[in-house]
Order: structure tokens, then C-alpha cells, then sequence
């Protein structure tokens, strides 16, 4: 038979942890490695840790699996007595191998976790032979872990906030990062002031007066709110939607021109126009030598609509340089929108005067919702890997998992 310490390093269980002896199962065709804690730690309660006097016994003893071993399924085996918490009342008592409230140890938690981040959810229960539904207990479980070890809010100076579509039929989570740390901090369920305020009521009042930037899009939901909470905060208007609203301004333009062209029988113009949409939405430096010489003939054919282009153009350079220069030409650039006589810029014009606030300061402080909008497209990756989810909460634990950096490593890894 193996020696104790090749065992515990099989099993992957640390000096808290006596193995008594190992056997097999032949009915369960299973390794039984028969453990218990060290005579001379404390009971504690498996929910909070606090030391507790004995309460009974339990329900005896119990298994719980480990990482199976080459193509045999392996378990622990224990006592598993109740202690009386002050806290919490009779509870299972603390194992140092598994989390509380666990039926596998604590490796084979963190080896699924890891692997459900990588591989769908399907892949990931066949591997280890679990439930499809166990994967999902297993990522709670090891989320609550990450946030019950460090306060997830703790040292918020700058926040962004967005939504992020995961459902057809609008279905939507609202998730806030820090621009800090990049971390994924909070994600709930929902595109309205209760679902936002339900962030806010966790970070407290206290922890709310120390947030100092607050970057999002332009809902005046969002600003009002974070006014209210965060009182300190400066709120920056993302400049990525910004410029979205230029692009909708310039498409708006281009769609007239072309019903215009339409209706007066120019078909040959309008579908040419079409054919010019790609172009005028793309950054100059990205454009190929055909759509270069889209724009050459509409800059030809309808100066109307090339003034359009130049304008949402200069807007996205503006929002693109930040700081003192980009506010003086945002201030420049709202001049020629006020009297390009495009009514489509005129009102974009008077929608981000009506911001300008928001723009200039994530100007100032050089602040955008880029990280945040990285942060949704890697959300929906992993909602695409796991071929979407049942229940919008199993979403929100896998995206903390991933994004707030509770993905633990890999059992018996090093951090590199």
C-alpha cells in the first residue's frame, strides 16, 4: 500500500487531514480513502467557523468525491457530527477537504469551476461524472466562497455601469465593473432603477460617498440615481454611445437621401447609395479602395449627405482625443452641427448639449464604458458556450465566476 504522505498528495488533502486507511469498493467500484480531521483541531461551524461545543453526532458517516483517479471514481469518507453554532444552531462541522454543504471535495469544486469557464457545461459533467445540475451548485458554491473571503465592494473609486442583453424578448442584467481593477463586481437581473438600486443598497451609504467617477451611457434613470447615491461621484457620459448617436444621425440622412432618390425615379442612384452604407460607417483608416471610392463619388453627387459624414467624422476624433483639446473641439463641433441645416444634427446638437456635462467629464478624466463593453462581449461568450441558461441567476454566478476573479486554479497548480 501507498505510504500517507503519496496519499495525501493523490488525494490532494493538506496536514489538517489524518487518512486512516485507503480500500476499495468493489460494489461502489470506487478508491475509499477513510479521513478524519487532526484530534487537536477545534470544532467549528462548517457556515461561519466559529469554534462550537459538540451537539450530537449527525447522520453518521459519509462520503463525499474527490478527483477521480486515472479511470476509477475515488471518494473520502468520515464522521460527520453536528456542532452547536451560537450563530447559526446545530450544524454539520467544518471539514478542512470540502466546502460546507458540499458533496465533493474542495479540488474537484475548484478543477470544475475552472473547467466550466472553458468548456461548456455538458462537456464539463461528462468529464467528471457529476449532474448537469451539480456544475451550477458547484459555481455558486464557489462564488460565494471568493466573496464571502474579500468584501467584493471594498476600495470602488471608479465604476462603469451598462446593460447587457442575454435573451430574446429583452431580457436583460445590469452589471457594474470597476475601471481599477477590471473586476466584475456586481451583475443582477433586469434594466431599471430597482435593479441598479439593488447594487447601490448593497454598497451602503458608506461605501457609496467614496465612489468618485461613475461612467455609463446617457439614461436619465442612471444619472438621477447615481446623484442620489453617490453624491460625490462625477457622472461621465460614455463617449462609445456618443458616437453611436452619430452613426444613427448619419443613417438617418443617408435613408432620406435614398427615398428621396427612390421616389423621383433615380433608382440607378439609389441603389449606389446603398451600396455606400458600409463605407460611411467604417473609420477612415480601416476603409479599402473601393468603399474610399464610395465616398469620393457621394462627396461628388450629394454634398448634403458628405457633410453628414464629415460631421459624425470630426465627432468620433473629438470623442476619440480626450482631454482639453477634445472638449474645445466637441464646442466647435456643436457650433457647425447648429447651422450644418441637417435637421438629423441639429437635434443630435442639442441631445449632447443636453449631456455636455457627462462628455466633457469623461473627457477630462479620460474615462469610458470600453472595459465594460469587453466585459459584455465576454459575457455573451460565455452564455454562447454554454448553449444559455435555464435560469438567468446561473448566467450572473458564471459571469462573476469568470469576470470578478473567482476563477480558482487549477488543483495542485502554483500561481505562476
Amino acid at each position: 500500500m501507498l505510504g500517507t504522505t503519496v496519499w495525501r498528495r493523490v488525494l490532494g488533502v493538506d496536514r489538517a487531514t489524518v487518512i486512516e486507511r485507503v480500500e476499495v469498493d468493489e460494489r461502489e467500484n470506487a478508491v475509499v480513502a477513510h479521513v478524519r480531521p487532526r484530534r487537536d483541531s477545534k470544532r467549528r461551524c462548517g457556515r461561519c467557523g466559529q469554534v462550537a461545543p459538540l451537539y450530537d453526532r449527525g447522520e453518521g458517516r459519509r462520503r463525499w468525491r474527490a478527483i477521480d483517479l486515472g479511470a476509477v471514481r475515488c471518494l473520502l469518507e468520515s464522521d460527520a457530527p453536528r456542532v452547536d453554532c451560537p450563530t447559526h444552531g446545530p450544524t454539520v462541522a467544518q471539514v478542512p477537504w470540502a466546502r460546507h454543504g458540499a458533496g465533493h471535495t474542495r479540488d474537484l469544486d475548484d478543477l470544475a469551476a475552472r473547467l466550466v469557464t472553458h468548456a461548456p457545461r455538458s462537456a464539463v459533467s461528462e468529464l467528471l461524472r457529476i449532474a448537469w445540475r451539480t456544475v451550477g451548485s458547484i459555481i455558486d458554491r464557489v462564488v460565494a466562497d471568493g466573496r464571502a473571503a474579500h468584501d467584493p465592494f471594498d476600495g470602488l473609486r471608479r465604476i462603469g455601469i451598462d446593460e447587457i442583453s442575454y435573451k430574446r424578448g429583452h431580457r436583460y442584467l445590469m452589471i457594474v465593473v470597476d475601471h481599477d481593477t477590471g473586476r466584475l463586481v456586481w451583475a443582477g437581473i433586469g434594466r431599471d432603477k430597482k435593479t441598479l438600486e439593488g447594487f447601490f443598497d448593497l454598497l451602503g451609504k458608506e461605501r457609496c460617498a467614496k465612489i468618485r467617477l461613475v461612467s455609463a451611457d446617457a439614461a436619465e434613470w442612471i444619472a438621477d440615481l447615481v446623484r442620489d447615491r453617490c453624491k460625490r461621484a462625477t457622472l461621465c457620459t460614455d463617449g462609445f454611445h456618443v458616437v453611436a448617436w452619430a452613426t444613427e444621425a448619419l443613417d438617418e440622412v443617408r435613408r432620406e437621401v435614398w427615398n428621396a432618390a427612390r421616389r423621383q425615379g433615380m433608382r440607378g442612384f439609389a441603389r449606389e447609395l446603398k451600396g455606400a452604407r458600409y463605407a460611411s460607417w467604417k473609420n477612415p483608416e480601416d476603409l479599402t479602395e473601393r468603399q474610399e471610392g464610395k465616398l469620393a463619388w457621394i462627396s461628388a453627387v450629394n454634398r448634403r449627405l458628405y457633410r453628414a459624414y464629415l460631421l459624425e467624422e470630426q465627432l468620433r476624433v473629438a470623442i476619440r482625443l480626450k482631454g482639453r483639446r477634445a472638449i474645445a473641439m466637441i464646442h466647435t463641433w456643436l457650433a457647425w452641427a447648429a447651422r450644418s441645416r441637417i435637421a438629423a444634427f441639429v437635434e443630435l446638437g442639442r441631445r449632447i448639449r443636453k449631456n455636455l456635462p457627462g462628455i466633457e467629464a469623461a473627457m477630462r478624466h479620460k474615462l469610458s464604458n470600453a472595459l465594460i463593453e469587453s466585459t459584455d462581449t465576454k459575457i455573451r461568450v460565455l452564455h454562447r458556450m454554454a448553449f444559455g441558461f435555464k435560469k438567468p441567476e446561473h448566467l450572473v454566478a458564471l459571469a462573476l465566476l469568470d469576470r470578478g476573479g473567482y476563477c480558482p486554479r487549477l488543483p495542485g497548480r502554483n500561481a505562476a
